[in-house]
């Protein structure tokens, strides 16, 4: 397979444990359908819950046809432009995978960070009763949107134990075993 901006053979590499096919020249990076997420989900466990879904919200992207063609299949790809990520993803509709140019994959986990942390107590429970119906309705295993709901719930935690410092401590010095320090 060629890497499709500098024409050169990719080689095999790896994002934790997802094995991905990089180039050695500009670094970019190809993923398989459903490698993208598998290797967001491994490099923070805790954006497991944020779903990098590339046709999810149609108000968040613009598409444009790429001069660049897929490297699993020849077909010509769709550059997405997602949202506040500063990332133009290289997408092909025909076998679903995703080509990022070097450092794209570090701009989109920096971003969903920064979502993560800017995040008000409002958007955490929105985002909680959203995971507490994908446990039963949504597109993952189980066992999945169960992680899914986890991981938002204690972000709500973090969020709300951050807002109000007193609270955090009482809480300290209950687990502590005296509440009356």
């Amino acid at each position: 397979m060629k890497c499709p901006k500098c024409e050169v053979e990719l080689q095999t590499g790896r994002i934790d444990s997802v094995v991905v096919d990089e180039c050695p020249q500009c670094n970019g990076a190809w993923f398989d359908g459903g490698e993208l997420r598998e290797a967001k989900d491994q490099t923070d466990p805790d954006l497991n819950w944020m779903d990098f879904e590339l046709w999810m919200h149609q108000d968040r992207f613009k598409v444009a046809q790429k001069e660049r063609d897929c490297p699993e299949c020849g077909v010509g790809m769709v550059a997405v432009d997602y949202d506040d990520t500063r990332v133009e993803i290289d997408h092909c509709v025909l076998c679903e995978g995703v080509w990022l140019d070097g450092g794209e994959f570090q701009k989109i986990i920096d971003s969903l960070t920064e979502e993560l942390l800017t995040k008000d107590l409002p958007g955490y429970i929105r985002e909680s009763l959203k995971e507490a119906v994908e446990i039963l309705t949504g597109p993952e295993r189980l066992l999945s949107e169960w992680r899914d709901f986890r991981t938002v719930l204690r972000m709500l935690q973090y969020r709300v134990l951050t807002g109000n410092l007193a609270l955090a401590k009482a809480l300290a010095d209950i687990q502590k075993g005296s509440p009356f320090k």
